[in-house]
């Protein structure tokens, strides 16, 4: 009994002199998948672009900028118009809040986004990383959402181009059943008119919003990816 006592001792003595200096047995923090989780690939959204939306939430989180982190919008602008291709994911949670359809510029393309800008007048989407703000109430679109863009050259204009999220009857089903395609807008992310105000009331003051499309210059030059 002696000697087992001792090699105990033994062994646990670097652990016990060492304990106030460094852990010597790592702390695994085990996450479940939310991808896989959620099913998110039967949505139709690729782990490629959930995972660039992560890295850029991450980044924009650890920096403070979030006022209300744990809510992550994903639009893929890769999909077709007729396809629910806005993803509105509860990270705390593990929660798809919403899948809804959601409307291109009116020239970044027909029923396939194509072209993207920064500027004035464009009436392009733009792609990249945004923040909520407040929600507004206009006199032609009714209550909408203030995006911020966060990434200069691809949206940081979005405030002054007035690119907003709100509602749209050509953001529609019926839309689509009458033309095969979503309407387009003036380069704002719209919704489908029932939407919008459960939509603004769940992502609005602060949280992530990510406009996603296989842009070469975008992945490669933006600063929240890279």
């Amino acid at each position: 009994m002696k000697k087992y006592i001792f090699y105990f001792i033994f062994f646990l003595a670097p652990v016990i002199n060492r304990a106030d200096t460094e852990m010597l047995i790592p702390v695994i923090e085990v996450k479940s998948d939310i991808y896989s989780e959620l099913n998110l690939a039967a949505y139709g959204l690729s782990n490629e672009v959930f995972q660039l939306a992560i890295k850029g939430y991450r980044k924009l989180e650890v920096a403070g900028k979030l006022e209300h982190p744990g809510i992550l919008t994903i639009v893929d602008f890769s999909q077709s118009s007729k396809n629910k291709r806005m993803y509105i994911v509860d990270i705390e949670k593990h929660t798809l809040l919403f899948n809804t359809l959601v409307a291109h510029g009116r020239n970044t393309g027909e029923e396939f986004a194509k072209n993207f800008s920064n500027e004035l007048g464009t009436l392009k989407s733009s792609l990249g990383f945004y923040i909520t703000r407040e929600h507004v109430t206009g006199a032609k679109v009714g209550l909408s959402l203030i995006i911020q863009g966060v990434e200069k050259g691809f949206n940081d204009n979005a405030i002054s181009r007035q690119i907003i999220m709100h509602g749209a009857d050509y953001a529609t089903e019926a839309f689509i059943k009458k033309t095969g395609r979503l309407g387009r807008s003036y380069g704002c992310p719209s919704l489908p008119p029932d939407l919008i105000e459960p939509v603004i009331q769940t992502i609005e003051k602060g949280t992530c919003l990510f406009i996603y499309h296989p842009d070469s210059d975008y992945l490669l030059n933006s600063t929240l990816l890279n």
